[in-house]
C-alpha cells in the first residue's frame, strides 16, 4: 500500500513523479552519460585500467579505443608498417577478391564479454588482454573495441580521439551530454597542435610541384592549380 511519508499517501504526484511516469508510459529510459577518459599515451591507459581493476568498480562495462597499430591481428596487415589503415579498408571492401575473416569474427569477442558480465566474472581489461583474446578467438580486437563502446560506461582513449573532429566522426563519438576527463590536461595544447599539423618531405613537395606544372602547362584548371604550384615553389 501507499506509504505515509511522501506525496503518494495522499494520492498526489509531484512534478518529478509525473515526469517519471510519462517516461515509463512512453517507454523512454533516463539518459545515463558515458565517461570518456582521455590520456596522452596508450601506456597511460594501461596504467589506469590496471588501477581500475584494483577498485570495486572493476566490473563496470568499459572499452579502449585504439588504432590498428595496437589492435590489428591480421598476419599480413599487422606487419605491413605504415599503410595498415589502407590495407584494412581494402580487405573490408573485398578488393582483389579477399576479405578479413577476423572482422567477421567480431561477434565472438562481444559475446565473450557479455557472457563474462552475465556470470559476474567481468573485470577491467587492457589492450593487450583484448588482442590476446582476439588472437585466441580469431576475432578483430580493433572493431570489437568500437562495438563495445555502445554498452560501455567508461571509454578510454588517447586525447586526439576527443579533440580531433575527423577522428570523432569516424569513431562515431558524440560528446554531447557526456562526462569528459582529461588526464594530465596540461598536455592538451601540444596534442591540439599535432592534430591540426601535417608533415611533408622535400621529395613530396617536388613531386607535387611537377604534377602541378603538368596541370598548368596543359591548361587543366589553371586558376586552381596555379596558386597551388606557387605555394609549393615558395616552400
Amino acid at each position: 500500500g501507499p506509504c505515509t511519508e511522501c506525496s503518494c499517501s495522499s494520492g498526489k504526484e509531484t512534478d518529478k513523479d509525473t515526469s517519471n511516469t510519462k517516461k515509463k508510459e512512453n517507454g523512454d529510459r533516463s539518459f545515463i552519460p558515458k565517461i570518456f577518459f582521455g590520456t596522452r599515451t596508450h601506456k597511460q591507459i594501461s596504467q589506469i585500467t590496471r588501477e581500475l581493476k584494483r577498485t570495486v568498480h572493476s566490473s563496470v562495462p568499459m572499452t579502449i579505443l585504439s588504432s590498428r597499430d595496437y589492435t590489428c591481428i591480421h598476419p599480413v596487415v599487422s606487419t605491413s608498417g605504415s599503410n595498415r589503415n589502407e590495407m584494412c579498408v581494402e580487405l573490408l571492401e573485398g578488393k582483389h577478391g579477399k576479405s578479413c575473416l577476423y572482422y567477421h569474427g567480431v561477434h565472438k569477442l562481444i559475446e565473450h564479454h557479455a557472457l563474462q558480465s552475465a556470470h559476474r566474472m567481468y573485470q577491467a581489461w587492457d589492450i593487450e588482454d583484448l588482442v590476446s583474446l582476439g588472437k585466441k578467438l580469431r576475432a578483430c580486437a580493433y572493431f570489437a573495441a568500437r562495438e563495445l563502446m555502445v554498452g560501455a560506461d567508461i571509454v578510454f582513449c588517447p586525447y586526439n580521439y576527443l579533440l580531433d573532429p575527423q577522428i570523432r566522426e569516424s569513431m562515431e563519438i558524440n560528446l554531447k551530454g557526456q562526462v569528459v576527463i582529461l588526464d594530465e590536461a596540461h598536455n592538451i595544447e601540444d596534442s591540439a597542435r599535432e592534430s591540426v599539423s601535417y608533415s611533408v618531405t622535400e621529395s613530396q613537395l617536388r613531386a607535387a610541384r611537377e604534377e602541378l606544372d603538368f596541370m598548368v602547362n596543359n591548361n587543366i584548371r589553371q586558376k586552381d592549380h596555379g596558386p597551388l604550384r606557387a605555394v609549393c615553389c615558395s616552400l
